[in-house]
């Protein structure tokens, strides 16, 4: 009843892309807790037979039992979340909670698997299929360009130049294992599924709704961009949702 209640306190208006859509991929900006309350609240409405964490391992999402998801602590306790380097708990468990017979999977790959990225690449980490979501093919000049801008601003100016393919290498590796994990879930579950994950990924243009397409291109997929105090969110979303910046640490201190 809270959760409805929210529903109809943010507007947030779902008849017509939970009625029409396997896939909701829903954004956020990790450590704003008013994104994961409107995650929750389209979770709650759409009520979806599987949910893909970005911020879960697959062995993580295995121990998300009916036993330990019906208590905060006890779930996080088994998820290990404090060691996770994810924000709290507490802004996450309501998207558990709102759909409650969901079943859970897990799409973070491992550290060990980033750095093998940087020696193998991409398509090899990834494994069988990585054709079929695009990963034995280079990106095109203009979007390696872009991406490699972007994680430069990311890590505030401070990464050697060098770097940049091998960081771009373990976003796209990211974005095919969701895509991967999503059209397990449909499999699994027939769906619809819906997807908690950084706006990063969510981006229509070269985030995982591009390799769900490339791999299943019959899939329908909507997408919810969120920012903060109306910023502008490039990357091509069906709809995107502002709330207020918080307060946070400055992320370039620890370059400095």
């Amino acid at each position: 009843m809270i959760l409805r209640s929210l529903v109809l306190m943010l507007c947030l208006n779902l008849a017509e892309p939970i009625a029409a859509q396997n896939v909701m991929i829903l954004g956020e900006v990790h450590d704003n807790p008013a994104h994961h309350a409107v995650q929750a609240a389209y979770v709650a409405e759409l009520q979806p037979k599987a949910i893909v964490f970005e911020m879960l391992t697959e062995d993580q999402a295995a121990q998300v039992t009916p036993e330990v998801r019906r208590d905060a602590a006890a779930l996080a306790g088994a998820l290990n979340w404090a060691e996770s380097g994810w924000p709290e708990f507490s802004m996450y468990y309501p998207i558990f909670q709102a759909a409650p017979d969901a079943q859970i999977f897990g799409a973070q790959i491992t550290r060990d698997a980033s750095q093998a990225v940087l020696v193998e690449g991409a398509e090899t980490v990834f494994g069988v299929e990585a054709a079929l979501y695009g990963l034995d093919r280079n990106l095109t000049p203009d979007q390696q360009a872009a991406r490699e801008a972007l994680q430069m601003e990311a890590h505030c100016n401070a990464l050697p130049v060098d770097l940049l393919p091998g960081m771009v290498a373990i976003q796209r590796l990211r974005d095919a294992v969701l895509a991967r994990s999503v059209l397990q879930a449909i499999e699994s579950t027939g769906g619809p599924v819906a997807v908690i994950t950084g706006n990063g990924h969510a981006r229509r243009d070269w985030g995982v709704p591009a390799y769900i397409a490339e791999a299943a291109p019959d899939v329908e997929i909507w997408v919810l961009g969120q920012t903060e105090d109306d910023r502008p969110l490039e990357g091509g979303f069906d709809e995107i949702k502002s709330a207020p910046a918080i307060e946070r640490p400055d992320p370039c201190a620890a370059f400095q």
